[in-house]
């Protein structure tokens, strides 16, 4: 295969120099969690000042970059640029309890969004020093390497990543029984906490499959076009056709195991 790299373009650069900076500031913080600051959004959904901190870098370093797009941001909202046609959409820190309690597992995650379509995005694992990395045709990369989907074709050799609804979030009778159908048929279960690493880890080949429910868009944006760009299928979980990040709803996996997973989750 071609490992020759698809350089990065203007915005993929500001957008790397824009998480390089702010996981500068998560990695402090990771490394003094048990002093942070840190207030109840509910049960199992916290906001640190990591977060926020992490968010005004990101915003900052961006808008000198591209003062004319607007934002989607997981703790501040919608920011209108004067150019209606872009958006950064942007979760500072993707895995907040993972971090929280000292589990060295989160990410920034940066999506480039143009008159709907995502056309750039980055997640960022700052532990592991891993820059996952797409722009729409021109395939997606792990640092310098080109990354593929599995090539796995058959269920019982297949990892799933998921997400386990928690708190007041999510229908977990109806994750129970879609956990219930897919159990007995693959080789295992993950759950990681972090829905942009897990469908980085579907177009790194590490995860074969990812499914969840009730998911926002500041989580997927990037990740949905890793997977697509690294060869992978996505698609709105029960009712294919229907936009994913509108419905929250996620599958995403590789062209071999697509049919026998979408019938699954009706």
């Amino acid at each position: 295969m071609n490992q020759r790299i698809f350089s990065k373009s203007p915005n993929i650069n500001v957008m790397v120099r824009a998480a390089q900076k702010a996981a500068r500031s998560l990695i402090h913080d990771f490394n003094e969690v048990e002093h942070l600051q840190v207030t109840s959004k509910g049960l199992g959904d916290f906001v640190s000042t990591a977060d926020k901190a992490s968010e005004k870098i990101l915003v900052t370093e961006l808008q000198k970059a591209r003062p004319e797009f607007g934002f989607l941001l997981e703790e501040g909202g919608e920011i209108k640029g004067s150019d209606p046609r872009y958006r950064f959409i942007i979760d500072p820190l993707d895995g907040t309890t993972n971090f929280l309690h000292g589990i060295p597992h989160f990410a920034i995650s940066i999506a480039l969004e143009c008159e709907g379509n995502i056309i750039a995005g980055i997640v960022f694992d700052p532990v592991k020093d891993e820059l996952f990395w797409a722009e729409k045709g021109q395939g997606a990369y792990l640092n310098s390497r080109r990354l593929r989907v599995s090539g796995r074709k058959k269920l019982d050799e297949a990892v799933f990543g998921t997400g386990i609804p928690f708190g007041d979030h999510g229908n977990k009778e109806k994750f129970l029984k879609d956990l219930g159908k897919v159990m007995p048929l693959i080789a295992g279960v993950r759950r990681m906490g972090v829905a942009s690493l897990d469908l980085a880890y579907v177009a790194a080949g590490r995860f074969d499959c990812y499914f969840e429910d009730h998911i926002f868009p500041w989580d997927i944006a990037a990740g949905l076009l890793l997977v697509k760009e690294a060869g992978g299928f996505v698609s709105e979980l029960r009712n294919p056709g229907e936009d994913m990040i509108v419905k929250g709803n996620i599958l995403a996996t590789n062209a071999g195991l697509r049919d026998l997973i979408q019938g699954l989750f009706h």
